[in-house]
């Protein structure tokens, strides 16, 4: 049976840039797949995870806090016919890259309860640089009451040049334009769905597209 996990370029830009722009914080944030696309409800088979939603980069441990971000989060997917299916987070420490030091595990594990076979990715820190020649993210599956590693071709993406946009974005410094739930909390004014920045992958996967296929044919 296969068990991959795709990425949509938005959702692994929104997660890498979180962690870009708090690198001397831990950060954390939600994984969100198409309800539709889960198969007959088996959630261990492939899942396709279409976007990211970045929560805390110092509010990880803030009870009310999460509350209040999941409960606008679960509103939100529900009314898109979503569903959070995993979790991502970075720690604090640049040579922490292992699960068991990464925030919010409480999170995490709440996020399993409802969705069976949730995913859990950890963003590692030492791949994580401006020029991306591998994903910077190592993948974990909840199984028998456990989050067990997956090996690193379990993930796959949604476009052959993710990698690219999302070094051209880092580059940019587009990071700095990233709001994540702390922001929002902070100003209520900020935008936590990050639509620019979605709109900013749009434009840049149409003009990768065309680039890949004039090299191609």
């Amino acid at each position: 049976m296969s068990d991959t996990v795709t990425i949509e370029t938005k959702a692994f830009a929104k997660l890498v840039l979180h962690a870009a722009k708090y690198p001397h914080c831990a950060v954390n944030g939600v994984l969100i797949a198409d309800a539709s696309k889960i198969k007959d409800g088996n959630r261990n088979l492939d899942l396709e995870v279409v976007d990211a939603i970045p929560l805390f980069h110092h509010s990880h441990y803030v009870t009310p806090m999460a509350e209040v971000a999941l409960t606008q989060i679960d509103n939100m997917v529900q009314a898109e016919n979503q569903v959070v299916v995993g979790y991502y987070a970075a720690c604090e420490n640049f040579n922490d890259n292992s699960i068991e030091d990464c925030p919010g595990q409480k999170i995490a594990e709440k996020i399993a309860e409802m969705f069976p076979g949730a995913i859990f990715i950890v963003i590692d820190n030492k791949k994580l640089v401006q020029q991306l020649d591998s994903a910077p993210v190592k993948l974990h599956k909840w199984n028998d009451g456990k989050w067990k590693p997956k090996p690193a071709n379990s993930i796959d993406f949604q476009t052959p040049y993710a990698l690219e946009t999302v070094s051209h974005l880092l580059q940019r410094g587009v990071q700095k334009d990233l709001v994540d739930f702390d922001n929002y909390l902070d100003d209520l004014t900020m935008d936590w769905t990050n639509l620019g920045i979605e709109k900013l992958v749009a434009s840049l996967n149409a003009s990768n597209s065309v680039d890949f296929m004039d090299k191609n044919f």
